[in-house]
């Protein structure tokens, strides 16, 4: 029987690795871009920066330290220089996908953290297996930017799983849809018509405002907004602005907004304040070949006709009068069931006879 030699007797003292296999080493150095382990072996394993992550940024010494227990990959036996060369990354990628899978099989949420925003979507990392966020199933509105999310956790489910493709897909729209649905149904199922409710205008138009009430939104009316006059809904409001409303009307799924809250309502005292009799101040809010509609305060207006403007003839309203103009008047007609006001400048005047006896005084 012929003796072993000592290179013999080496190897057989060390146990047999093959590439692929999985083997489990003691950090003995840790360089900037390079991991040195221990495993069992005739020759040590070597794990490179790019092979442990995909920062090619990252200082391994900050993260990985001498006596340190790992696993790794075995990519190749020798790498030129006698050492293994190992992955670190691969093996945890094949965790993670083995992780990706039970999740898509369970329909199981998952966080991640955005690692990447693609001009077609995110990218996110789970134990180093990736996956992509269509850009349409990022959110359930349409999102130009999204390099908001950058670096931002996020939850999403895994819609299609298909590691031999590369082809993990991820889908976040589907559980916003989900809570809003969710948020819609506990809203409805506590307010009703007369509540007074907490909301956040999402966006203005020229016709109104829609009210965020946190499950569904709301609109506000322009007729709704003020017991007064309103010109232009975005010279009143902003989005993001928080705001109290009155519910006035469920339809449905539709809600109706109000902020003519029945106490504020000026019509309440209106009969005390322009009884018959009464001489009142006002703007002219408007105007028309019959008269001019004088706002007394927001949401009581006055009808000034024409006849009653002057002692003198006046043709057109605006012929003596201008929108804007603050006017004196005596009410001389009050309505209270039709919300119907008449005024009268042409009273407040002196009579003609007047004039002319003030006349006669003056040149004698």
């Amino acid at each position: 029987m012929s003796e072993l030699s000592f290179e013999q007797m080496l190897d057989e003292t060390f146990k047999t690795i093959r590439n692929g296999e999985v083997v489990e080493g003691t950090v003995i150095d840790v360089k900037e871009d390079e991991i040195i382990l221990n495993i069992d072996y005739k020759a040590d394993g070597i794990i490179s920066r790019s092979e442990y992550s995909n920062d090619q940024n990252l200082d391994l010494r900050t993260v990985v330290h001498p006596g340190d227990t790992m696993e790794a990959k075995v990519l190749k036996l020798n790498d030129g220089d006698g050492q293994v060369l190992l992955t670190y990354k691969r093996l945890a990628a094949d965790k993670g996908n083995k992780r990706l899978e039970e999740a898509f099989e369970n329909k199981e949420v998952l966080t991640a953290k955005v690692s990447q925003v693609l001009d077609g979507g995110l990218s996110v990392v789970v134990d180093e297996a990736r996956v992509f966020i269509p850009a349409s199933l990022v959110s359930d509105t349409y999102e130009k930017d999204l390099t908001k999310y950058q670096d931002q956790e996020i939850e999403f489910v895994i819609t299609e799983f298909n590691p031999r493709r590369r082809r993990v897909i991820g889908d976040r729209k589907q559980l916003l849809v989900a809570k809003k649905e969710e948020l819609k149904k506990e809203l409805f199922e506590r307010i009703q018509a007369g509540d007074v409710v907490e909301g956040t205008i999402k966006n203005v138009t020229d016709f109104g405002a829609f009210v965020d009430l946190g499950g569904a939104d709301g609109l506000l009316h322009i007729s709704e907004m003020s017991w007064g006059r309103v010109e232009n809904p975005k010279k009143v409001f902003k989005a993001g602005e928080k705001i109290s409303v009155l519910i006035k009307e469920i339809n449905g799924d539709k809600i109706a907004l109000s902020l003519k809250f029945e106490d504020q309502n000026p019509w309440l005292n209106a009969a005390e304040k322009y009884a018959v009799g009464n001489v009142v101040e006002g703007k002219i809010a408007r105007m028309t070949d019959f008269g001019a509609f004088i706002e007394l305060e927001p949401g009581v207006d006055a009808l000034l006709h024409v006849s009653q403007i002057s002692r003198a003839h006046v043709e057109k309203p605006s012929d003596v009068l201008k929108v804007g103009q603050v006017v004196s008047a005596k009410v001389v007609d009050f309505n209270e069931e039709e919300k119907k006001i008449s005024l009268s400048m042409k009273v407040l005047e002196p009579a003609q006879e007047e004039v002319v006896e003030t006349e006669e005084v003056t040149e004698e």
